[in-house]
């Protein structure tokens, strides 16, 4: 998900003053870091922040508070901001996904898209035509465990219905995504870059592991 300004240039703060570009930038940031907190929450809002990918409550609940907390006050302007966040068509792919999967399953692997989110990303996936090119979805909010926990890896080998030394993990969390090599799973980083700014990133991943 990538900052779109026409997403932002309707927002104000308390002073009924728009947002400046740096606290439109820091808001995309908060809304999408896939690791670490971004505010200081309490103790009910904590609660539902920690369990957040694993119930589609708690995740609008926490997030239309990130966004209060982060200078967006207006309800109505952080339910129209969070829809568009957890709006699988509104994101952007990295350039080489279609052929990273594509090659992948044309090699004769088996393709799976594991994820900590408590949204279904599979429209953004078959709007595409890439679903035929992946054989699981393991999601966070489905299968009751977020990455790094080793229940939600194992979910994902056994769907696929391999071995975990069979497996390779390419993530941008070294601490979330990195948690598959508890299991025994290969593991490669990319950096979690604009797209413009990581073009090949995944087929060199798949390339490094002679996947293909």
């Amino acid at each position: 998900m990538e900052q779109d300004s026409s997403w932002l240039t309707h927002l104000i703060d308390d002073d009924g003053e728009s947002l400046d570009l740096e606290a439109q930038t820091e808001l995309m940031r908060r809304m999408t870091a896939p690791v670490g907190q971004v505010v200081e929450l309490d103790a009910e809002y904590q609660r539902a922040w920690n369990d957040r990918d694993l119930d589609p409550g708690l995740h609008r609940k926490v997030y239309l508070e990130v966004l209060s907390r982060s200078g967006v006050p207006h309800r109505d302007q952080a339910e129209a901001l969070y829809n568009r966040l957890i709006t699988p068509s509104e994101w952007t792919p990295y350039p080489d996904t279609e052929a990273a999967l594509k090659l992948g399953a044309s090699a004769g692997r088996k393709v799976g898209v594991l994820s900590n989110i408590a949204f279904d990303i599979r429209p953004a996936f078959a709007q595409r035509g890439w679903d035929a090119h992946i054989s699981s979805f393991v999601l966070s909010f489905e299968v009751g465990a977020v990455k790094p926990q080793p229940e939600i890896f194992r979910a994902a080998i056994d769907q696929l219905g391999v071995r975990a030394e069979e497996t390779l993990m390419v993530g941008d969390s070294e601490e979330a995504d990195g948690g598959a090599r508890a299991l025994g799973c290969a593991f490669e980083l990319v950096d979690p870059l604009p797209t413009a700014e990581r073009p090949d990133a995944l087929l060199g991943a798949l390339r490094k592991h002679d996947v293909f």
